[in-house]
């Protein structure tokens, strides 16, 4: 393994080294500027896209090679709108996904809480891989993924500083209910309890939100769950691959959803656009007069592209402003 050994650069440098690669600067303060408030890691990021390349021969195989220059025309001030249009599409995403995480917290309460009001601790709840027992490696005691949520959110419970919270810590031993219980978890916890429910109650749920089976809801759960925490911790969103994309339904279950089949490619299939529309789809049924469709169609409007540089690398699906989803 190599040792590290490059030398830490001032911002001049930076921009010297920006340069030497053929990219435009521009103005050098403004240039400046934009280093000290995103950095030269997050920044040679955006311009990823813009790097040329080149394809070889590998013992008879075509394969590309992207190289550390950049193609003509790439600037610093593009790639302040690439930013500044990144930032704008967290936010909104934020936003979307916050509507459905408080809902779900509702709908798994009040589902599951029909049941009884301690159901999330009762075996019957849950499918027989989330409450079989193992070993643990480390500490070599018996678990469960069932038990290891249930800790996760008694810590959860324990660190909470609501008032409601401190009434059930006071009153009645830190015992809640489920219905109260979920409204002081994060969205990968609901995630992990619904891919843990029995298939009656998750299908009840997934029909709820007009999803047809509770493998598709458990996906789209999951999906928005890590897009959620991309945006949350201020990464790149808008040309991510997904690490957890969201199933896409066989045509005709979620005809909304049907143009999502249309491209089988991996940026079509992992491009964040499969998490805008399923978030769409979603609020159809959750808060339909929220606006986000439209504010997502607005912002679209504003993408800094180039005759190269497209929508098309969210995995958008060509005129996709014009499908019936983002219909205002």
């Amino acid at each position: 393994m190599a040792a590290y050994d490059k030398p830490w650069l001032p911002i001049e440098a930076q921009i010297g080294k920006l340069a030497s690669r053929g990219v435009d600067i521009g103005d050098e303060a403004d240039a400046a500027k934009l280093l000290r408030a995103v950095g030269y890691y997050r920044l040679t990021g955006y311009l990823y896209p813009f790097r040329r390349s080149e394809r070889y021969d590998d013992e008879g195989h075509t394969r590309v090679r992207v190289l550390s220059e950049y193609r003509d025309g790439t600037t610093m001030a593009h790639a302040w709108k690439i930013i500044d249009f990144d930032r704008a599409l967290r936010i909104l995403v934020l936003d979307g996904i916050e509507r459905v995480e408080v809902s779900l917290r509702m709908q798994l309460g009040h589902t599951v809480g029909a049941q009884s009001p301690f159901a999330h601790l009762d075996s019957a709840t849950f499918v027989t891989p989330f409450i079989t027992e193992h070993t643990d490696p480390i500490s070599g005691l018996p678990t469960s993924k069932h038990l290891q949520w249930i800790a996760k959110v008694d810590a959860r419970r324990d660190a909470s500083d609501e008032a409601f919270v401190a009434h059930f810590r006071d009153k009645y031993n830190g015992q809640m209910p489920i219905w109260a219980l979920t409204e002081i978890l994060e969205l990968g916890h609901l995630s992990r309890l619904y891919s843990g429910l029995n298939n009656s109650l998750a299908t009840e749920i997934a029909h709820s939100y007009g999803a047809p089976t509770k493998r598709v809801m458990a996906s789209w759960i999951a999906s928005l769950n890590y897009v959620r925490n991309v945006a949350a911790h201020h990464a790149r969103l808008f040309n991510r691959k997904l690490v957890v994309a969201p199933s896409r339904p066989p045509v005709g279950d979620v005809p909304l959803l049907d143009h999502l089949r249309d491209d089988s490619s991996a940026k079509a299939v992992y491009g964040v656009y499969n998490a805008l529309a399923v978030t769409a789809y979603l609020l159809r049924t959750i808060d339909s007069d929220s606006g986000w469709p439209e504010r997502v169609l607005h912002l679209a409007r504003t993408f800094p592209g180039t005759a190269t540089f497209t929508l098309g690398t969210m995995g958008a699906h060509p005129h996709w402003d014009r499908l019936e989803l983002w219909a205002t």
